[in-house]
Formats: C-alpha cells, structure tokens, sequence
C-alpha cells in the first residue's frame, strides 16, 4: 500500500468550495486515497487549520478526507535548515525556514511522494521528491 504526503494547499483547496482548484483537489485526493494512505504533518496541519473555529471541528473535517498523521522526523528538519541555507544564498529574504521546506524535507526523508498544486519550490530544494501536481 503505498503512501502520500499531502500539501496543505490541496486540503484548501478541497475544503474551499469557491477554489477553481477544487474538482483537481477532490479528484486527486481520491486518486491519491485509492493508491493508499494519505498523511499530513504538523506544519500541514497548521496551515488548514485557520480555516476552523476549534480543533475539534478542524481534527473532524480532516478525519472525514480519511487523512492520518504522522511527525516530521528530526533528520528532516535538519534537511530543511539546509534547503534554507540555499534559498538564502540564492537570494531569498525569508529570516525562517519557510512550511514548504519542512513539508519537502519531510517527503524527501521519508520517501514519499508529495501531493501538491504548488511545485517550483518543492522541485528547487528538494528535486528526489516525486510530485503529483495538476500538471
């Protein structure tokens, strides 16, 4: 059974019913959930979030798109810090690691692939993660 990593703004997207992404989202979210188990970390779960009123409501929502939890393990977030040092050098002003290096980091560590719409910087820093993108 295979396993996918899935970006938070497919979730969004999925969740929003004004999202021109929506029928993609949907479409690949089922895709991906026929394939397998669909996992989010932390910082995906704190994107989606502020979309709820309460964690009860939010842990509610994304149990009902069949999506399990799983921790970024600690040699991710130190690959993270690394695809950071590199985006500084090549010039980006963000003090912090930026969610989406986290996110890379983590599918790359754990080898699995990343349901995202948002590929350039997941293909930048962390080009051995497979994508499954609207493209």
């Amino acid at each position: 059974m295979a396993a996918t990593l899935v970006d938070s703004n497919v979730l969004i997207d999925s969740l929003d019913p004004r999202s021109s992404w929506r029928l993609w989202a949907d479409r690949a979210l089922a895709d991906a959930l026929d394939r397998g188990v669909l996992f989010i970390n932390q910082i995906i779960y704190a994107e989606v979030s502020v979309a709820f009123a309460t964690v009860e409501h939010c842990d509610e929502v994304l149990g009902a798109r069949w999506v399990e939890r799983i921790p970024i393990p600690w040699p991710a977030s130190f690959l993270a810090g690394k695809a950071f040092v590199e985006y500084r050098r090549r010039g980006g002003l963000k003090r912090s690691p930026l969610p989406d290096f986290f996110i890379g980091a983590h599918a790359a560590v754990e080898g699995l692939p990343l349901l995202t719409r948002d590929p350039a910087r997941y293909r930048t820093y962390f080009p051995t993660v497979e994508l499954i993108t609207p493209e």
